[in-house]
């Protein structure tokens, strides 16, 4: 299928209603340049659209909010943020989850400062490490005014209501992107991509879309045809499987705690956490020294994007000067919970 942006709304309309409705019903947001400052001359940071635009990934503006702003106070600039020892953004990521990204915003950061700052084409912020084709758009149009298309979630659902476009997500993602990109205006494209977004966050939701109103309800397909609550249609997900694990907690007389730091790829990598053994269908107990643990009675239950894990929480006091075989004891005032990624907090919990 190829999109046939004559079969919908006329793009100059899309784009100039639009963009009298966000410069009226704007969300406010930490890392935004408001239309007005931006009309006045107030040029977005580019540092704070890519940090916003990556902690957004997977997450709620309400989730990240506060992280932004523990972050941009800690590390005001990239060349700041580049200069952060791994550990320390590790752990002030700590619960914003899907953990590559904080290992790809310091490789980012750093690659950023070794050159000068960011640059200022699509393009050329694809051949950033740990930038992909939504997030080069996204800071390109939002920073640079570049004419490109910004799609997330919230930009695919307003294109297939204005198109009306019936076949299912995933597979319609290459044709809805085709369409934004014919809606995309040359003048003001990144307050436009920020009005898609917000149109969809706030308007045209997943559920009981708002189209009375909508600045776009007119020559929108979808609610033309009573479909919009609809659409997008969504392929039926493949059902995720559950792998279990072992994880052990262990402190000494002194009230230490032992944590290890994560392998640098996989799942939580470069994070602190317990030791603990495989997560599998059959995983084998692993402990990380000799002592009497004890099984907790709560399972600790957990879901990443591909499956759900449940983990067997074990504690144990360890005697006096043990060396153990995985990672090593942290004194009790030294130890902060809330350093963890969540899944490890949630063992804390289970042990405590």
């Amino acid at each position: 299928m190829t999109p046939d942006a004559g079969s919908g709304p006329d793009a100059s309309q899309v784009a100039t209603r639009l963009l009298d409705w966000y410069d009226r019903h704007h969300r406010t947001m930490p890392w935004r340049v408001p239309p007005a400052e931006r009309a006045a001359g107030v040029r977005p940071d580019p540092y704070r659209v890519w940090l916003s635009e990556v902690m957004l990934q997977q997450t709620t503006v309400a989730a990240v909010r506060g992280y932004f702003e523990r972050f941009t106070a800690r590390w005001p600039t990239v060349q700041d943020l580049a200069a952060a020892e791994d550990a320390a953004v590790m752990a002030e990521w700590a619960g914003l989850g899907y953990y590559a990204r904080a290992r790809n915003l310091l490789k980012c950061a750093r690659a950023v400062a070794a050159r000068g700052g960011f640059p200022d084409t699509r393009d050329a912020l694809l051949a950033l490490p740990g930038i992909g084709p939504y997030t080069a758009a996204a800071v390109a149009a939002i920073a640079y005014d570049e004419p490109v298309a910004v799609v997330d979630g919230n930009v695919e659902r307003v294109t297939a209501r204005l198109f009306a476009v019936e076949a299912p997500l995933p597979g319609a993602r290459p044709w809805l992107a085709a369409l934004a990109v014919t809606l995309t205006p040359e003048a003001r494209p990144g307050d436009f991509a920020q009005a898609m977004m917000d149109l969809g966050a706030t308007i045209c939701t997943p559920r009981k879309p708002a189209c009375a109103l909508c600045p776009l309800t007119e020559g929108c397909l979808a609610r033309a045809g009573g479909i919009a609550a609809e659409l997008p249609r969504k392929s039926p997900k493949p059902e995720k499987p559950t792998r279990r694990g072992f994880a052990y907690v262990a402190t000494d007389p002194s009230g230490a705690v032992l944590v290890e730091t994560r392998p640098a790829k996989g799942l939580l990598g470069g994070m602190l956490g317990f030791p603990g053994s495989d997560w599998s269908a059959s995983p084998e107990p692993a402990p990380p020294l000799s002592a009497d643990w004890q099984a907790r009675p709560d399972t600790v239950r957990h879901t990443f994007t591909h499956f759900h894990l449940e983990l067997t929480v074990l504690t144990a006091t360890a005697a006096a000067g043990t060396n153990p075989e995985r990672g090593a004891f942290v004194a009790r005032t030294a130890f902060d919970p809330g350093a963890l990624p969540t899944v490890m907090r949630k063992v804390w919990d289970a042990a405590s």
